[in-house]
């Protein structure tokens, strides 16, 4: 079950309470009686670099280094030549 945390608005009394996510939220403060609210945090995951599944798994498809660019083959690096042409038939 989740684990909610309410803040009194009047007296600022914090508190927590297991609740399913169905469940009504709570609306009076334990110690006064005053209106709570629910308090929200931040989401405790964080993904950080460059690249967090093209780096750190790339396909065997498409192998790219870590600047994004596909590294050069020997065929890819060879200066392009013209294809023979054959005598038309007549």
């Amino acid at each position: 079950m989740p684990t909610y945390v309410y803040k009194c608005k009047v007296c600022e009394h914090q508190f927590e309470t297991f609740q399913k996510i169905t469940d009504e939220p709570v609306k009076d403060c334990p110690v006064c009686g005053g209106g709570v609210g629910k308090v929200l945090y931040p989401p405790s995951i964080v993904f950080r670099g460059s690249g967090f599944h093209i780096n750190d798994y790339p396909s065997s498809s498409s192998s790219t280094s870590g600047n994004g660019k596909k590294p050069e083959t020997a065929s890819e690096s060879k200066p392009e030549t013209k294809a023979e042409t054959l005598p038309a038939k007549a």
